[in-house]
């Protein structure tokens, strides 16, 4: 009987600290986070409902970052239109290279952009890892025109994927068309190999490659990830 009791109690404890580990929060600043549960993003805003029941909202350009599922999502200042505004970018491989989604099932942007100028920076990291460690931050600056109704973020569009390599330069949109255009996945190729240039058998790999779609541009950035730190 005593047995049966402490296993109980055991699999309450284990159940109750897997629910805490796998909590949603939203870090604030460095320290500074508030735990609960993640009610949807748009891009540009986040909701959390508290511990106690209180829903609050946050504008990306408030906070650092947020975890919802498990997956990290990151604060970016970018410019349009002389103007700077944040927005959220989900953290999709992380590494030497990282590999950022916007769009997709909880929001995307309307005026889709090809290049944009990044300028990292460090934060605190929420990911699958636990409250500690390093995060992704910086700046983002989309160029060509910038009104806010068109930079108002549509839902059920498909999500737009950026290659960041921190240090290096510009952060470039490679969202692939399904092999659509030719000069697409000629844009694609190019920015991988730049980013990937310090790899030898890599950039052999991605040139002699035809198509690029989202799981394959992935698997290059974890292979790349997994031999350089």
């Amino acid at each position: 009987m005593k047995a049966m009791k402490f296993f109980s109690i055991f699999i309450l404890f284990s159940v109750l600290t897997f629910n805490a580990i796998a909590q949603d929060a939203v870090v604030i600043d460095t320290g500074n986070f508030i735990r609960g549960t993640i009610q949807g993003t748009d891009y540009l805003t986040v909701s959390i409902k508290k511990d106690d029941g209180d829903i609050q909202q946050f504008k990306a350009g408030e906070i650092k970052e947020f975890l919802w599922n498990g997956v990290t999502f990151v604060s970016k200042p970018f410019v349009t239109n002389k103007k700077t505004d944040y927005r959220f970018f989900k953290l999709v491989e992380a590494g030497a290279v990282n590999l950022y989604a916007m769009g997709g099932n909880t929001g995307n942007e309307k005026t889709r952009k090809r290049r944009v100028r990044f300028m990292p920076s460090i934060g605190i990291g929420i990911g699958t890892g636990g409250y500690s460690g390093v995060g992704f931050g910086g700046g983002v600056t989309f160029g060509g025109r910038g009104d806010d109704e068109n930079d108002q973020p549509k839902r059920d569009r498909r999500a737009l994927y950026y290659i960041e390599k921190p240090g290096t330069g510009e952060m470039l949109e490679i969202t692939p068309d399904g092999g659509k255009s030719d000069a697409n996945t000629q844009y694609i190729k190019n920015s991988l190999v730049e980013k990937f240039s310090n790899d030898a058998d890599l950039t052999a790999r991605v040139k002699a490659m035809d198509s690029f779609d989202v799981k394959s541009i992935q698997s290059l950035v974890k292979t790349y990830n997994s031999v350089h730190q």
